[in-house]
């Protein structure tokens, strides 16, 4: 029998899918960088940036977070003489994304439909 003192409370148990959520990943930027590149091993820069519409600066940004994290890597080389950067999922961002959206599809499954 465990005894607990009259002022402390028990830690609740989070249960609610919303509590699993990745912070890093939720930013609708983050999330379609990282949902661009789901389906490859790697992609060029501007074709990510084309994919989801955003300039060259905020790409740029918004990858240097997700990389820092983990989730992404930066390689970078030529084509010919032309520079040219490709990104890709770490196996870490990939698991990380699956694990957001079965989150969010938690999430979406508690919604009552319209009567």
């Amino acid at each position: 029998m465990s005894v607990m003192p009259p002022d402390a409370s028990p830690i609740p148990v989070l249960q609610h899918p919303r509590h699993r959520l990745n912070d890093m990943i939720h930013s609708p930027v983050r999330l379609s960088i990282m949902a661009a590149l789901a389906s490859a091993d790697q992609a060029e820069f501007g074709f990510v940036r084309d994919a989801i519409e955003v300039s060259d600066s905020v790409l740029s940004k918004q990858v240097t977070i997700l990389e820092s994290a983990g989730y992404v890597k930066v390689v970078k080389g030529y084509v010919g003489k032309r520079p040219r950067t490709w990104l890709g999922l770490t196996r870490a961002g990939r698991t990380a994304l699956i694990e957001h959206m079965a989150a969010l599809r938690a999430i979406s499954s508690q919604l009552v439909p319209d009567v």
